[in-house]
């Protein structure tokens, strides 16, 4: 055994205690330690974290983990502070103060892990800390965000690549427990990360029992308690139930407790306490089971979970993979049911189409920023409102036009500085020669003073001292590093530069327009292959590993399918379009409801940022037509 691979196994046993590698974890290792990037697919609880936590240890420099889930975040740099690994993590839940020491141990080379989200990669401040550090290593997890085949495509995942090349970065690991043959293709071709270094485990596990019960809306609480009732022969063990809707969350924990069973719902609009406290209850064993939109579960390191239940349809195949994949962790057999009800997809059809823009605002969206002077510079949210476009969307159309060629984005930055001195400004002043010295006090004097700090707005500044906003942007993060001031930010806007003025703008809006209505396409059909594969006939497992590039030689002899039971699903039930309604929220002529698609999202009870900022989410006609199909809707609302 060569030296590497010894320190390989004495972090291992020494510093995570653990006797052996699980499969696929050494293969990704070695690759890394070779100084080659990789990308590694394993099953959700399959040791994805250690595939970088442990090379970090024995790479010169920083490793930077980029995740969006907070609570994993958390849970992990809690478990290695534990374990004397230094590592931190930078996210919203932060103070300033706490962001203040975690740059200090950067800076001075005491860290060996940072966690972040990849909005953070967005900050000039951060990003400038960065550039002065070697970054060993990048881990993206979560990583099937990066490809618009992914069905949880993030834009600000598509610029990774490119900063991961800016900074230098060693090498990089994509990781990721749910991707495609195509989506695994579109990783490896961002990342630059060779076919032989896809390391991929296999997503079959045999533990899992997985069963299909088509039924009706009506039928469905009945067949949940009937499950729960199979499964109460070993009484109170760890469940989750999935839903869709928030409200579907509360109701179902309600009807459980009202029939005996001790559960709490779990979703996103629940105060943090709340949450904190259901999650805290879930993994004591206090309450055992846990009814929660897909808010929860991510990161959750809970290894007996006996039972995972879907009260709705998943969005995806790749969503069902995922939150199935909580079950059994520790390798004990557990059931995953799927009550499966046509009658779901209106609902979840309906969350796509609201995510379409309106083909006006689109248009208008697309000629605003094409007769920009460039270089120019936006607020997300203002412009968001203006158009009344999602922000997630906005970000999207940003990046595709992007990959157009048409944008550049350049460096995002802040409009409002509030600075507050630790040393008298004479004493900070006579720290720097006469020429600094000077263009401080001037930068000082722009500034509007108030009781504790003084607010200064870097672009006027600028304008008054005939100096570069750059410059003092960077004189001002040079005094906090050196801990000169203290200063808060706000007014976040993004800067870009045009690359090239399109000669056929509504050419461009046409492929934009495009774009969106593929998305759309291929969201709603996964959906449709979610009900193809509940139908499957015989094994269900064959189908499901087909899906994922995997090849299942047997039948799994254990799923519902093959225990002779068939999946033939009730037809679909919805209602029809009650034009009275329709009529009655016309004739009210809300402004945000003028085009005929943000009339059919209110009717649907799909928000807006014009509606939110109107209000009209708390109007008794706000969803009254969520049961009928958003494209009936919208017919309906276009020939009004």
């Amino acid at each position: 055994m060569d030296s590497t691979q010894q320190q390989v196994q004495h972090h291992l046993q020494n510093t995570f205690r653990l006797s052996a590698f699980r499969p696929g974890q050494q293969d990704v290792i070695n690759t890394l330690l070779a100084g080659r990037s990789a990308l590694a697919i394993f099953p959700t609880g399959g040791g994805k974290s250690l595939c970088y936590q442990l090379p970090a240890l024995m790479l010169d420099g920083l490793t930077l983990v980029v995740s969006p889930l907070i609570a994993l975040m958390k849970d992990q740099v809690d478990a290695l502070n534990a374990l004397g690994v230094p590592a931190a993590r930078l996210d919203s839940s932060r103070t300033g103060e706490e962001v203040q020491a975690i740059y200090q141990s950067m800076d001075q080379g005491e860290l060996k892990l940072l966690y972040v989200a990849p909005e953070r990669l967005a900050n000039e401040r951060f990003l400038t800390r960065l550039s002065r550090l070697n970054i060993s290593m990048m881990a993206v997890d979560e990583a099937h965000c990066v490809s618009e085949w992914g069905h949880n495509f993030r834009p600000d995942y598509l610029k990774l690549a490119q900063l991961a090349h800016t900074l230098n970065v060693g090498r990089v690991l994509a990781l990721t427990a749910t991707a495609t043959p195509k989506v695994s293709e579109q990783i490896c071709s961002n990342f630059g990360i060779a076919k032989q270094d896809h390391i991929q485990t296999g997503f079959y596990r045999p533990n899992l029992q997985i069963g299909v019960t088509p039924c009706t809306s009506e039928q469905r609480n009945q067949q949940l308690l009937e499950l729960l009732e199979l499964l109460n022969s070993r009484p109170a063990e760890p469940s989750i139930i999935y839903v869709t809707l928030q409200k579907t969350a509360l109701q179902v924990a309600d009807f459980l407790n009202r029939n005996g069973y001790r559960a709490r719902p779990y979703h996103a609009g629940l105060k943090d306490e709340e949450r904190s406290a259901t999650q805290e209850a879930f993994m004591s064993g206090e309450t055992p089971i846990v009814v929660a939109t897909i808010a929860f579960g991510m990161g959750i390191d809970k290894s007996d979970i006996r039972a995972v239940y879907h009260y709705n349809l998943p969005k995806s195949l790749e969503n069902y993979m995922q939150e199935i994949g909580r079950a059994g962790r520790d390798g004990e057999d557990s059931r995953c049911q799927l009550l499966a009800c046509r009658d779901d997809l209106t609902v979840l059809e309906n969350f796509t189409y609201g995510d379409t823009p309106d083909p006006e605002s689109l248009a208008e969206l697309v000629r605003w920023l094409c007769v920009q002077s460039s270089p120019f510079d936006l607020s997300t949210y203002e412009l968001s409102q203006q158009f009344d476009v999602r922000p997630l969307v906005l970000n999207t159309l940003l990046t595709y036009l992007e990959l157009e060629g048409v944008l550049a984005s350049t460096a995002p930055f802040y409009t409002e500085y509030k600075l507050a001195l630790t040393v008298p400004e004479n004493e900070l002043l006579e720290r720097f020669d006469p020429a600094r010295a000077e263009f401080l006090q001037r930068l000082f004097a722009t500034g509007k003073a108030g009781r504790t700090w003084l607010t200064l707005k870097p672009r006027e500044a600028a304008e008054q001292l005939g100096e570069s906003q750059p410059r003092i942007i960077k004189a001002l993060n040079y005094l906090e590093q050196q801990d000169l001031l203290e200063m808060k930010v706000a007014g976040l806007r993004q800067g870009y530069r045009m690359e090239q003025v399109p000669g056929d703008v509504e050419g461009l809006i046409d492929r934009m327009a495009e774009q969106f209505r593929m998305r759309e396409e291929r969201d709603i059909d996964r959906l449709q292959t979610v009900c193809d594969w509940a139908q499957s006939p015989g094994c269900l497992q064959q189908p499901l590993m087909q899906y994922f590039g995997e090849t299942l030689e047997q039948a799994c002899g254990r799923c519902s399918g093959c225990l002779g039971q068939t999946h033939e699903l009730p037809p679909r039930h919805s209602q029809s379009v009650d034009l009275d309604v329709v009529r009655e929220v016309m004739d009210q002529q809300h402004e945000a409801l003028s085009q005929p698609r943000q009339l059919a999202r209110f009717l649907c009870g799909i928000t807006s940022p014009k509606a939110s900022r109107a209000r009209l989410g708390k109007q008794a006609r706000f969803g009254a037509l969520a049961e009928v199909p958003f494209t009936e809707v919208l017919a309906a609302c276009e020939q009004l």
